[in-house]
């Protein structure tokens, strides 16, 4: 008798506990009573358990999920799988793995029929332009007719229905989960941001990529990963997997990026190596850049071919270039491609403009790295304007060390600068922003630091002239701003607008 997948509609099975979990390193045989169980669902989250669930118990940084072992027990699941043995007052049945998140990896997989081996998936890691990329390629699928996903930072989209997401790279269960819907309803492509956490901590484990994508590798993260060598070795995981999973049929690599060319491929994979420099096989010449978008010719192996997309400033010119190899590595025509790139107008958050009618260009973008902030204030320059008023922070309770190089990046390449709060979580803001003044002050940019960002964003729109660009710099597409006590809601897009507003533009 079969199973029901729960939220799919599809069937697998029998399952059992020893069924599912048999690609998991156990910690001791399981007792044949044990495996024999039937498994009716996985789940990590005790709100979710229902009869016959099997409970995944993490330890996380602020929480240890074995307390809510006995909830899930209360509400029926079959067993608890976690890295840390039962507590003393637990008297169920207790699995114990070496890799909790491994192993639910490995058990969602097998539950919900491994739906990624029947789908191409395409996964795009790097620390910039991961989104866009996505974003541009999942266009280009949809402009060829395929049913796809997309997960991503901004939302996940699901057969043309649009989720909102929890991670850049949900917990695998999710994952599994979703891509067995997207089967269920036809579907045949995913396209997913992959990041570096996802990949060092296991959310990606046994997953089978079609197509593995890097744009580039610059610092960040350093909170968690410590090095770049660690940062960059966990981008490696996506090209060459640790398990027995087959390495990805095709790897795009940015060959104007000096860890992209440190990447080792399966020899399997077909390498895809496109930029702007000479001895990328897909290479973009005669970049024109304006207001109105993109116009460059895309060299190829197989030919020279005209590209135009609405998209603004050299850097989009590497997402367009990583999304084209991606589409031609999953066969799809190169007429479809030109098609899809010129549909995909903008990413929310990503160079967004504001415009109320203000005399001056206003943009939002998610830059939050000083490589990031260089790009998008290179892309404002390309646009020639009088001057670039740039308004960044740093987050809170991450890498410290990127935050002077954010304040001399935007001090160097801007006319004035505002240095405000990003998600100060539980730092001191005037702390953080002390940290990036370090690299501010490096230079004799004028300069103003303002810790309400709300404020911050009245100060840089109040210095701006006709002519000039303001540019909105670290939350992107995020609507909220994370305090130390509470998270409140914050869109740089709609503060900006009610302040111009404010301030007479727009007015009928």
């Amino acid at each position: 008798m079969s199973n029901p997948v729960p939220g799919t509609g599809g069937t697998f099975g029998p399952n059992t506990v020893e069924s599912v979990l048999r690609n998991a390193q156990l910690q001791q045989p399981l007792p044949r009573a044990l495996g024999s169980l039937p498994v009716t669902g996985i789940e990590y989250d005790s709100r979710r358990v229902q009869p016959g669930v099997l409970f995944f118990a993490f330890s996380g940084a602020k929480v240890d999920g074995r307390q809510f072992a006995g909830a899930a027990r209360a509400k029926g699941a079959s067993a608890v799988v976690s890295e840390l043995p039962a507590p003393a007052d637990y008297d169920g049945a207790w699995i114990q793995v070496p890799h909790g998140r491994k192993a639910l990896a490995s058990a969602a997989k097998i539950f919900y029929g491994a739906p990624d081996e029947q789908l191409r998936v395409t996964g795009v890691t790097g620390t910039n332009g991961k989104t866009t990329t996505t974003y541009l390629l999942d266009q280009m699928l949809r402009s060829a007719g395929y049913t796809t996903a997309l997960i991503g930072t901004i939302e996940y989209h699901l057969a043309g229905k649009v989720l909102p997401a929890v991670n850049t790279t949900p917990e695998s269960l999710d994952l599994f989960r979703l891509f067995r819907e997207l089967l269920d309803l036809g579907g045949t492509h995913a396209v997913m941001e992959t990041s570096s956490h996802a990949l060092d901590l296991g959310r990606v484990y046994g997953l089978h990529y079609h197509t593995a994508v890097f744009t580039n590798l610059t610092q960040d993260h350093l909170d968690h990963h410590k090095t770049m060598e660690a940062y960059f070795a966990a981008k490696q995981r996506l090209f060459t997997p640790e398990t027995g999973v087959a390495a990805p049929a095709a790897a795009v690599l940015n060959f104007d990026d000096a860890w992209s060319r440190k990447v080792r491929t399966d020899a399997s994979s077909e390498v895809y190596w496109y930029g702007m420099q000479a001895g990328a096989a897909y290479r973009a010449e005669n970049v024109r850049s304006t207001f109105q978008g993109l116009r460059f010719d895309l060299r190829t192996p197989n030919g020279v071919f005209a590209m135009e997309s609405p998209m603004v400033g050299h850097i989009n010119v590497y997402n367009i270039l990583a999304a084209f190899c991606s589409g031609l590595s999953l066969g799809v025509p190169v007429e479809v491609l030109q098609k899809g790139i010129a549909a995909c107008a903008s990413v929310p958050g990503r160079f967004e403009r504001i415009d109320v009618g203000q005399p001056f260009l206003v943009v939002v973008d998610y830059a939050h790295t000083s490589d990031a902030l260089l790009n998008v204030i290179q892309v404002a320059r390309e646009l020639k304007p009088k001057r670039v008023v740039t308004l960044f922070g740093c987050g809170g309770d991450r890498d410290r060390a990127k935050r002077p190089l954010m304040g001399a990046a935007a001090a160097e390449h801007s006319d004035y600068v505002v240095v405000t709060s990003d998600n100060p979580r539980s730092e001191d803001p005037l702390a953080i922003i002390n940290d990036a003044m370090v690299g501010v002050r490096r230079f004799d940019t004028p300069h103003i630091a303002e810790p309400d960002r709300e404020k911050g964003i009245r100060r840089a729109l109040d210095e701006a002239q006709p002519g000039d660009i303001v540019i909105l710099a670290g939350k992107g597409h995020e609507p909220y701003q994370v305090l130390r006590d509470r998270t409140i809601a914050f869109d740089d897009r709609e503060v900006a607008r009610r302040l111009l507003k404010n301030m007479g533009y727009g007015a009928a």
